[in-house]
C-alpha cells in the first residue's frame, strides 16, 4: 500500500482499522457532549484574556476543532484556544488590533502546515523537559497576574506593558476594590476547590459559573454592583447595540480589513507582515510543542499511536481556515483531551460533536451568557493558571534534578514571567544545548592505556608513546582531547592513538587532527589510528586523512599498530 503524500486524515484512518462501532459512537457522543460543555466558558474566558470579544473564542472552536479533528493525526486531541497562549496573543492584540491577531494566527498556521510538510512532527523530542516546565509554569504566573483585576473589580490607571507594571498598577488600584466582584471571586473561586472532591462527575467550572451568576443577581439587588460580561461587551444589530454575545454564526471576513489597535482596518503591506512573522513563528512553535505534547499524554492514556506530522498539518489547517471566521489561535488543549479521553471517546467524532456543542450554545444560549459574572471567568482562568503551573512538578524537579536542569528551568521560568515566553524558550534552548554539550565534552577525553592495552603493546621503546582517546570527537571536545597529542617528550618518534572508542567525529576534529599531523610532519613524527570504526574510517577518507607510509596508518587493533610501529623504527 503506497503512503499518502500528504499525512492527512492519519487520526481517521487509525480509527477505521480498529474498526468503528455502534459502542464506539455512544463513546464519541457521551465525550463530546461533556466536553463541549467544558469548553464553552473556557473559550469565551480565554478569549477575553487575550483581548477580544468572547464570541472569538466560540468561533474557534466551531471552526478550527473539527477541521483538526477531520485533518489531524490524533484520534483523541481536542482543540481550541488555550491559556499557553495569553502571554504571545495579549500583546499581539494590544498592538494589532483583533485583525492582527487573526492575520498573525493565519500565518502561524501557513507556518505549522509546512512544518508539517517537511516531517518536522518530532520537533518534542528535541525540546528538554525543564524549558517545557519552566516556561509553561512561567505562563501560569502571568495568567493568574492578570486575573486580578477582573477577579477584585479594580480599576487601572493604564494599560500595563510588562509584569512588574502590571503589578504595580494592581497595588495602586487596591483603594477601587468592589466587594461584590470579590465576593463573587472568592465564592466562584471556592466552589471550583472543593467541588471536585464532592460531585466530581458533575464539572466544577459549570457549578461555579451558575453560582457566580446567581449571586451576582443577588448583589445586584442588594445594591452592590457585579461587573458582567455584558456590561463589558455588546455587538450591533440593525444599528442596535445588545449586551453579551452575538446568538448567531460567523460571516467570512478578511483579517486584514478588520480593525486593528486604532479601531481603523488593517492594510495589508510586506512591513505588516514582517512585523507578524516572529510572533507567527512564536504561535507556531507553540502551537506545535503543546499540540504535540498532548498527543503524546492522549497516547499514553490510550495505548494509541499519533501520526506527528499529520497532526502539525490539521493544527496548520485549523489555524489557516479559522481567522477568516472570527476565530482565533487554536492548538489542542491537554485538559480538555484527558477530559475527552476519561469520558470514553474513541475517534475525532468526539471533538466534532464537542464543536456541535458549541454551536448549540452560540444559537440558543447566547443571551444567558451576558449575566456571567466577569470575576467568575477571572476566578475559572485562576485555576486553569494553577493547574498549568504544574508547581507540585516544579517543586519535584528543584528537588531532584541536576545543577544544570534546575538552572534550565528557573531561567526558563524567570525569563517568561519578566519578559516573554518566546525569549525564554530561546534562551532556555541555548542554555540546555550548552550544558549538554560541556556534559558530552566531560565523556571525552585523551589519556594513557589501561592494563589490557599496555599489555598488547608490551615492551615497546622509547621512541613509541601510545594513547587511547574515548567518547565522540566533536566541537565540544576535539581540541581538549586532540591538544594530548601534541605534548611529547623530544626523541619521540611513533605515536599510536587507539580510537576504537570513539564513535563518531566532526569536522571540527578532522581539522584539529589534520593540524596534529601537520605539526607531526615538521617533526618527524609517525601516527598510527588503532581501531577506528567503519564510520569514522570512512569520515576521515571523504576528508582526505589517508594513510602515508612513515607519516600515518590505520590499524585494525593494537597489536597490529605495535607491529607497525616497530617496522617503522626499524627502517628508519
Amino acid at each position: 500500500m503506497l503512503r499518502p503524500s500528504l499525512p492527512l486524515f492519519a487520526a481517521w484512518r487509525q480509527t477505521l482499522r480498529a474498526g468503528y462501532s455502534w459502542k464506539a459512537l455512544r463513546g464519541d457522543l457521551s465525550a463530546g457532549l461533556t466536553v463541549g460543555i467544558i469548553a464553552i466558558p473556557l473559550a469565551m474566558a480565554l478569549a477575553i484574556a487575550v483581548g477580544v470579544a468572547p464570541q472569538h473564542g466560540l468561533y474557534t472552536v466551531l471552526i478550527a476543532a473539527p477541521l483538526i479533528a477531520l485533518c489531524g493525526g490524533s484520534r483523541f486531541n481536542i482543540s481550541g484556544p488555550t491559556a499557553a497562549f495569553v502571554v504571545i496573543l495579549l500583546p499581539i492584540t494590544q498592538q494589532y488590533g483583533l485583525g492582527g491577531l487573526l492575520l498573525c494566527t493565519l500565518m502561524a498556521g501557513v507556518i505549522l502546515i509546512l512544518m508539517g510538510l517537511l516531517r518536522a512532527g518530532r520537533l518534542i523530542e528535541f525540546v528538554p523537559y525543564p524549558v517545557t516546565l519552566g516556561f509553561t509554569a512561567g505562563i501560569g504566573i502571568v495568567i493568574a497576574v492578570l486575573q486580578i483585576k477582573d477577579l477584585l473589580g479594580l480599576h487601572l490607571a493604564s494599560a500595563p506593558q510588562h509584569l512588574l507594571e502590571q503589578l504595580n498598577l494592581l497595588v495602586r488600584a487596591l483603594p477601587s476594590l468592589q466587594p461584590g466582584d470579590s465576593l463573587v471571586g472568592a465564592v466562584c473561586l471556592a466552589t471550583l476547590l472543593i467541588w471536585p472532591r464532592l460531585v466530581p462527575k458533575i464539572p466544577a467550572h459549570l457549578v461555579a459559573l451558575a453560582i457566580g451568576a446567581l449571586l451576582a443577581l443577588a448583589l445586584e439587588r442588594l445594591g452592590l454592583p457585579v461587573a458582567t460580561l455584558g456590561e463589558r461587551f455588546s455587538y450591533q444589530l440593525d444599528g442596535i447595540e445588545y449586551p453579551g454575545i452575538p446568538p448567531f454564526l460567523p460571516s467570512l471576513a478578511l483579517p486584514w480589513n478588520l480593525p486593528g489597535a486604532d479601531g481603523q482596518p488593517l492594510v495589508l503591506s510586506f512591513e505588516l507582515i514582517r512585523q507578524l512573522l516572529a510572533p507567527a513563528f512564536a504561535i507556531a512553535m507553540l502551537g506545535a510543542i503543546e499540540s504535540l505534547l498532548c498527543a503524546v499524554v492522549a497516547d499514553g492514556m490510550t495505548g494509541s499511536k499519533h501520526d506527528p506530522n499529520a497532526e502539525l498539518i490539521g493544527q496548520g489547517l485549523g489555524n489557516l481556515a479559522a481567522p477568516f471566521f472570527g476565530g482565533i489561535t487554536a492548538t489542542a488543549a491537554i485538559a480538555r483531551t484527558a477530559a475527552n479521553v476519561r469520558a470514553g471517546a474513541f475517534s475525532p467524532m468526539a471533538a466534532l460533536v464537542h464543536a456541535g456543542v458549541v454551536l448549540a450554545a452560540i444559537l440558543l444560549l447566547a443571551p444567558l451568557f451576558s449575566y456571567l459574572p466577569m470575576a467568575a471567568l477571572a476566578a475559572l482562568l485562576l485555576m486553569v493558571a494553577w493547574n498549568m503551573s504544574e508547581a507540585h512538578h516544579v517543586a519535584h524537579t528543584l528537588r531532584i534534578a541536576p545543577r544544570s536542569d534546575v538552572l534550565v528551568l528557573l531561567t526558563c521560568l524567570v525569563l517568561t514571567v519578566l519578559f516573554d515566553m518566546v525569549l525564554a524558550v530561546g534562551v532556555g534552548l541555548l542554555l540546555a544545548a550548552g550544558l549538554f554539550i560541556k556534559r558530552m565534552s566531560e565523556l571525552t577525553d585523551t589519556a594513557t592505556l589501561n592494563r589490557q592495552q599496555r599489555e598488547a603493546l608490551r615492551n615497546l621503546p622509547e621512541q613509541v608513546l601510545a594513547y587511547a582517546i574515548r567518547g565522540p570527537l566533536f566541537f565540544g571536545a576535539a581540541e581538549k582531547a586532540l591538544s594530548v597529542l601534541r605534548r611529547f617528550t623530544p626523541g619521540v618518534r611513533v605515536v599510536i592513538v587507539d580510537i576504537g572508542a570513539v564513535p563518531l567525529l566532526d569536522m571540527t576534529a578532522i581539522a584539529a587532527l589534520d593540524n596534529v599531523l601537520r605539526d607531526y610532519r615538521q617533526q618527524g613524527v609517525a601516527l598510527i589510528l588503532s581501531g577506528p570504526t567503519a564510520q569514522v574510517r570512512l569520515q576521515l577518507r571523504r576528508a582526505g586523512v589517508r594513510s602515508r607510509e612513515g607519516e600515518l596508518a590505520y590499524a585494525r587493533d593494537l597489536p597490529h599498530a605495535r607491529e607497525k610501529a616497530l617496522r617503522w623504527l626499524g627502517e628508519a
